[in-house]
Parts: C-alpha cells; structure tokens; sequence
C-alpha cells in the first residue's frame, strides 16, 4: 500500500510503497482510509520538535487525525463490524490504569502511544488501531468531511469544556487565532455557552470565516488590538483568552486581554510565557494548558457535529499531492484544515 513516511528529521517526507498491516491481536482494528487530517503538528513533528520528549523509530508513517471504514477486525473486537465508518482517537491507551479508568487516556500509565506520532499514522491507504481507539461515526457524517475533528476539533472541545463553566451570560470569550482549530472553536463556543466571542486574526479571510462561524466580533490582529478588546468589554477585559498560536507576539497580548479572575488558556505552542509572578497574584489570573482531549471530548464532539451543531472547513487533496497539502498549510494559504484523502 501507498504511505507518506517521514525517513529523517528536517528532511520531507517521501510516498513509500510498504506492506499492508496485519492483524496480530485481539482487539486490533484495520481501516481504509476515508481521510487523514494534516495539521501544523505533523511539521513539527517533520522538524524534530518532539524528537528528544517522545524517541520514535523512523521511517515513520505520519497522520493522527483519522477516520475511514472497518475493513478487518481482531476476534475479541465487539463494539464495532466490518463496514463500519468510524473515527479514531489518536492515543492508543490500555484501559485498565488509573488514568484510563476516569477516562484521561492522554496520561496513560503505559505513556504515550499516539498515531502519527510514535506509532503509524493515518497518511496511507490502511491504518491499524483498536476498538479502543474508535468511535462509530453518525449516519450523514461523511468520513473525510470531520476527518479533522481526531485532533483539531478533538483538542478544541477539550479547552471549551474547561471553560464554558466560566462563561455565563454577559461574559466574553477571545479567540486568538482562526485556522484550523479556532474556527471550530468559535462554532463550539457559541453551541455551548452564551458568552459573547471575539475572533483575532491577522489574515482577513481568517477573520471571514470566524464571522462565518457565528463570531459577534472580529478583530485584526496588530497594533491597536488590545484597546478594542478593553472597549468591548467596558474596559475589564475578557473571562477567558484562548490562544491557538501559542508563539510569538500572540503570547503576551493574550495575557494581556484577560480580566482580573480570568483565565488565559494555552493551546497553540512554540513560544515561551514570561511574565511577573506579581501580575498574576495581584489580579489572580489562572494559567492553563491543554492537550488532546479525551475520548469522552471526541463523543460530545461528534454528537455535536451530527446534530449540525459544528462543521470544519476542509479542503481535499490526494495522498501523492501530500507535499501540496504541506506547501500550503506552511504558506499561509489553508484556511481551514486540509485532508489528505487516499
């Protein structure tokens, strides 16, 4: 079968011809691709960023956000068939550790096992994974349109479940950042809390689509930024800051937006965060971190998905037009999330 592996650090990945999975476990899973989310994570990962923190063996397969249809399953699989379509969770957990067991599969005991990452991943015609790592997709979800929501929209549920308790009516929410995840983010946050969203971007089409996605306010972003964001929210600033650049100049203006008891949530990464201790303490400012969600995240997700309550802008490409898909996400011109589909 055809797979897009990553052979060394710094290096592009190459289209490989290599030998199709197996079942070799009980609970094993095969797949036929129905599409393979690229996201700026698949880069890094190109790059060597995660290469001292997760040691993994190359030539690797590359792709964590996937879906397709069940093709052959292992004898103790029960919760899904052969035909079936499905999405895939990107972390392969054991079920059984503490972690597992209150449903944090990301802090699993056995550590990290993730798709496209330090196992296989889903840039192929065939993915093997488990029953765990499935969940069956709704009639009318097609699997290539929310291939996405593996990751990107995983990931976004998971930081608006954390903070939608923090959101009630006559609050604001900003959103920094409108590609891939923000513009799922800002569809999330207005189907879960009746807080008011503002959308910063510094792309015009970006800012577009977040209109598009039911954003009340949108903003460039750039000098000036933070005032109109003081003027929107009377001067105190917002209940919650959600950044998904995570890097340069978005870092400090985002702490900046947030109110006095607010809390700036970090998703994007990349960057550093410097500030006085002080100016935390004195106004109590919370400070989160968010990963990929968990499988639970992924079940209200697509529920929310299949009741026409979240949608992702995707563009298509063919798995030998990979190289295209990069070019473009790195060029600045995928609004949305690009899908390789095979």
């Amino acid at each position: 079968m055809k797979a897009v592996r990553l052979h060394a650090y710094q290096e592009p990945p190459r289209l490989d011809e290599v030998p199709e999975p197996e079942i070799t476990g009980p609970h094993d899973v095969i797949l036929r691709v129905g599409g393979a989310g690229l996201c700026r994570t698949d880069v890094h990962i190109r790059d060597g960023w995660f290469a001292p923190a997760v040691p993994t063996e190359l030539p690797l397969t590359l792709g964590h956000e996937n879906t397709g249809w069940v093709q052959e399953t292992g004898p103790g699989v029960e919760n899904i068939v052969v035909g079936d379509a499905v999405i895939c969770h990107p972390q392969l957990s054991c079920g059984l550790c503490p972690a597992c067991r209150i449903g944090d599969d990301m802090r699993c005991a056995r550590g990290l096992n993730f798709t496209g990452l330090n196992r296989p991943g889903g840039f192929a015609e065939l993915l093997k994974t488990t029953d765990r790592g499935v969940l069956p997709l709704p009639s009318g979800l097609e699997p290539a349109a929310v291939a996405p929501h593996a990751d990107a929209g995983l990931t976004v549920m998971h930081v608006v479940r954390k903070a939608v308790p923090l959101l009630g009516p006559g609050t604001r929410v900003v959103v920094v950042g409108i590609g891939g995840l923000g513009h799922i983010a800002v569809q999330c946050l207005r189907a879960l809390c009746a807080a008011e969203v503002i959308a910063i971007d510094p792309d015009p089409e970006a800012l577009k689509l977040a209109s598009d996605c039911g954003a009340h306010h949108v903003l460039p972003a750039g000098d000036g930024m933070g005032e109109r964001v003081q003027r929107i929210t009377g001067g105190a600033g917002a209940e919650v800051v959600i950044d998904f650049v995570g890097e340069g100049d978005a870092v400090g203006s985002s702490l900046a937006m947030v109110r006095a008891r607010g809390t700036y949530f970090v998703v994007g990464y990349g960057g550093e965060l410097r500030v006085p201790t002080f100016n935390l303490v004195l106004p109590e400012i919370s400070v989160v971190g968010n990963a990929v969600g968990t499988h639970d995240d992924l079940r209200e997700l697509i529920a929310l998905a299949a009741a026409g309550g979240v949608s992702v802008r995707t563009r298509s490409y063919p798995l030998d037009a990979f190289a295209d898909a990069i070019a473009d996400l790195e060029g600045g011109k995928m609004h949305g999330r690009g899908v390789l589909v095979p």
